[in-house]
């Protein structure tokens, strides 16, 4: 069966046209339902998957008796989750499992969650095999927190598998003693990872995704932190280890102890230290571990001056957004602030932080507490006002990246200034501006000029002569602008590169489109 790419790779000319048109939004539905009827795969793949569709339309899609055709529309991210939820019962397995697989969504954003009747539905009905994609990222947020004390079997199950250590012990304890058998034994299996005895007998001594897991999240035996300690499988144990939240407290106080080689083979020369201990001096140069350390919520005053001085820049860096400082602790701290990090969207938090923390954060002298601040979705409009005119990049920019109401000035000044990855998501932000982008028609920066294909007063001889840019995404953009001259749209319709494009235009005459 072929991929969509390789659908879309085998689509001659005229293929490519109609499915233009299946994307122009002046495309009348008798068009669209000619083209359902009777185009050619690739066609009904866009049509389907790739924009809005009329309630005509929808309905005809899903009664249409090809079944790759349905399932484009079981991924399509653009429609209301509750049409494509009207394939929950589609008699073929593969729109079944596109369905619970999910739309085809670019990154960073992620799909809407389907209504919660459906998942509930199809962890009822459907097989593990058809489950094992992406359902989990169609949820809700009130289904994911409903699914361990939910009235079906299966919906608890899936609670457990979703995050049995968030759970209270209320809820634990009722799970483990459950009516239904599949529940309880998934509660019970679950709750081995409680019992440090049953990690030290089940921890794997090879490096992999099941240790790992341990390591960072399960509690750990005196034996096991020694093992790692002196033994340890893998580079990466001991930084495992630094934060998990059971280690014990002398060795939290061992490994922050580490901040360079000389005080590492001093401590090592003490007479009341351990052979596990020493080994571990002298084995452990990786600022990692130090790292790690620095940001444990437990770590002392002692600790946290230690590392404040540490000879690795990551590590002072790290512990001077600890909790416990002050702002005159941080101020005194000699630390950089990385500007290659990328800035990109943040999913919403489910749980809303605690607005004090994030306003303290919001006022920090610190950058990165303030860009920590700035990706909170629910900011308050004085701070959205006063981030936005913020003196460093990365705050700007994960403002205008993650708040619904980033100010349109804010947003070209980020597209403009950060070039790093997800830029092309602030264009998708609300409010980002259209209005005199016309400007930027003859700027050095490719993404930059295509911006003047956003903007609907871009003179026709400039939207023309962007058809011939040198970079494609901006021939791409100014060929769908609507100023675009019909004898220069019509040569297009005939161009293998920007046919598709052509054909997506608006202003596309109707004849043109019957044509």
């Amino acid at each position: 069966m072929p991929t969509p790419e390789q659908i879309w790779a085998d689509a001659d000319l005229p293929a490519r046209r109609l499915a233009g048109l299946a994307l122009n939004p002046a495309t009348p539905e008798t068009v669209l339902l000619r083209l359902l009827a009777d185009a050619p795969l690739a066609v009904r793949m866009v049509l389907c998957r790739d924009r809005t569709l009329p309630d005509a339309v929808v309905d005809a899609v899903i009664a249409h008796p090809d079944t790759r055709t349905r399932s484009f529309f079981a991924r399509n991210p653009h429609v209301d989750p509750a049409q494509r939820a009207r394939l929950v019962d589609d008699p073929e397995w593969f729109v079944r499992a596109h369905l619970a697989d999910g739309p085809r969504w670019d990154a960073p954003t992620e799909p809407r969650p389907l209504p919660d009747e459906t998942v509930v539905h199809m962890l009822s009905t459907y097989d593990n095999e058809s489950l094992g994609g992406l359902l989990y990222q169609q949820l809700s947020p009130g289904l994911r927190r409903a699914l361990p004390t939910h009235p079906v079997p299966k919906a608890r199950c899936w609670g457990i598998g979703m995050g049995w250590r968030s759970l209270s012990a209320d809820v634990r304890a009722a799970l483990l003693t459950d009516p239904d058998d599949e529940v309880r034994e998934s509660a019970r299996w679950s709750a081995q990872f409680d019992d440090p005895a049953w990690v030290e007998a089940e921890l794997p001594d090879r490096s992999c995704h099941a240790r790992t897991d341990m390591l960072l999240h399960a509690p750990l035996s005196r034996a096991v932190v020694n093992g790692v300690l002196t033994s340890p499988v893998g580079k990466e144990d001991r930084a495992m280890i630094a934060g998990n939240p059971s280690l014990p407290p002398d060795v939290v106080v061992l490994l922050a102890a580490d901040p360079d080689p000389e005080v590492r083979s001093e401590i090592a020369q003490r007479a009341d230290l351990g052979a596990a201990e020493r080994h571990a001096l002298a084995t452990d140069p990786d600022p990692e571990v130090r790292v790690t350390v620095a940001r444990r919520a437990d770590l002392g005053p002692a600790e946290r001056r230690a590392l404040a001085t540490d000879s690795d820049p990551r590590v002072r860096l790290a512990v001077s957004v600890h909790p416990a400082l002050s702002e005159e602790e941080r101020a005194r701290i000699d630390y950089a602030v990385p500007m290659d990090r990328p800035f990109v969207f943040h999913p919403a938090y489910e749980v809303s932080r605690d607005p004090e923390t994030v306003r303290r954060n919001a006022l920090s002298n610190h950058p990165l507490l303030r860009r920590e601040a700035a990706r909170d979705h629910l900011l308050p409009p004085d701070l959205v006002a006063r981030l936005a005119t913020d003196d460093d990049l990365g705050v700007r920019v994960l403002l205008a990246q993650n708040h619904p109401d980033a100010p349109a000035p804010l947003l070209l000044r980020s597209f403009l200034e950060y070039t790093g990855p997800e830029r092309d998501h602030l264009t998708t932000r609300p409010g980002f501006p259209t209005d005199g982008l016309a400007a930027f028609a003859d700027h050095e920066d490719p993404e930059v000029r295509a911006l003047a294909a956003r903007d609907p007063e871009t003179e026709p001889a400039v939207v023309e002569r962007l058809t011939r840019d040198p970079d494609p995404a901006v021939r791409a953009a100014a060929t769908r602008h609507p100023n675009l001259p019909w004898p220069r749209l019509a040569e297009l319709l005939d161009d293998e590169e920007l046919a598709f494009a052509a054909a997506a235009n608006p202003a596309l005459p109707s004849d043109a489109i019957r044509w």
